[in-house]
């Protein structure tokens, strides 16, 4: 019963199911070569279709300043109405949950079919501090366009002068010459943390990623200390702080801030009024991207977080599964604003 209640649901959100691929909004480990061409149906037991109840009664009050973009959608898209839409997306924690290991950090074939659907009705990013390429490897879509390394590695296409069916890739790289420095920073961190269980470093192209979710809570502090022993040696770069990871960022102005202005000049869309950004992360890096869109006046920064933070975001979605939800609504919503012109 309650999976025809989930496919009804989906069936009201015009997507069909594709019984050819049934799949689970589980997040599975053979994604990296298959190319999604249906929405497909998750199984119930893994979709949160209620609104949550968490145990922390400060959250219901945060939520007065931080409503559900789910329960606030309509009011969302009457103000975007007669705009152009662009959407703006973080990966891990976002499209993803967050994994003990970032490796396995993949999306789930429901996810990457919302994905696609949304952008084919509006321009649609992922920016994420992981490198561009680990990032496609992930979400394999080719009508979106990537910002990796916390938007200092940004792609995006062009019609090449005088085809008009072929286009070529832009790269945009403002850390560039850091590159050299940055595998120098990799190699030593990995030798000052390799006896410490549970954590991992991460090549991300133009910052480095130390990882420890999974090591033993009381080596926190050693780890924190053997990567600033290594950021001591390296004048040009700045650490910064996650989700149990530590960053070394070069120290440049450029952050996911940047990059959402970086998108919407390089779109044309920069200087317009019409233009509603919307942007979902979950991460104290997705500040930089909620301040930007806020100082804009209009636009709508999304926050996804089960628990209260302090934020810029106008908006709140619990997890990924929210997400999902939201973007099917928002394609769904796209493909009726089409309909009725």
């Amino acid at each position: 019963m309650m999976r025809n209640q989930l496919l009804k649901v989906y069936h009201a959100l015009g997507f069909k199911h594709s019984s050819s691929n049934p799949q689970t909004i589980g997040y599975s480990s053979n994604v990296k070569n298959e190319r999604i061409s249906s929405m497909v149906i998750p199984e119930p037991c893994e979709l949160n279709i209620s609104e949550p109840n968490p145990e922390n009664a400060n959250y219901e009050e945060w939520l007065v300043d931080h409503p559900s973009a789910m329960k606030s959608f309509e009011e969302i898209m009457s103000i975007a109405e007669g705009k152009k839409i662009v959407v703006f997306l973080d990966y891990d924690g976002t499209l993803s949950p967050i994994v003990e290991d970032p490796e396995l950090a993949f999306m789930s074939d429901t996810m990457r079919s919302a994905v696609r659907e949304v952008a084919s009705y509006f321009p649609t990013a992922i920016i994420s501090g992981r490198s561009r390429n680990k990032v496609y490897d992930f979400v394999q879509l080719d009508n979106v366009y990537y910002a990796g390394s916390h938007g200092m590695d940004i792609m995006t296409r062009r019609q090449k002068s005088g085809d008009r069916k072929g286009n070529e890739a832009i790269i945009f790289q403002p850390a560039k010459e850091f590159l050299p420095e940055i595998q120098k920073i990799y190699k030593e961190l990995e030798e000052e943390v390799k006896e410490i269980e549970g954590v991992t470093v991460e090549d991300n192209r133009f910052c480095i990623s130390v990882h420890f979710r999974r090591a033993n809570e009381k080596d926190y502090p050693l780890v924190e200390e053997r990567v600033e022993v290594v950021l001591a040696r390296h004048s040009r770069f700045r650490l910064t702080r996650g989700r149990k990871v530590l960053e070394i960022r070069p120290c440049i102005s450029w952050n996911k801030g940047n990059a959402v202005e970086y998108l919407l000049e390089t779109l044309g869309l920069s200087e317009s009024n019409d233009v509603v950004p919307i942007y979902i992360g979950d991460d104290t890096t997705d500040e930089d991207a909620f301040k930007v869109i806020h100082n804009r006046g209009h636009g709508f920064p999304i926050l996804v977080s089960k628990k209260p933070k302090e934020t810029k975001a106008s908006y709140s979605l619990h997890d990924p599964s929210q997400v999902l939800l939201f973007l099917v609504r928002l394609a769904r919503w796209g493909r009726d604003s089409l309909t009725s012109i």
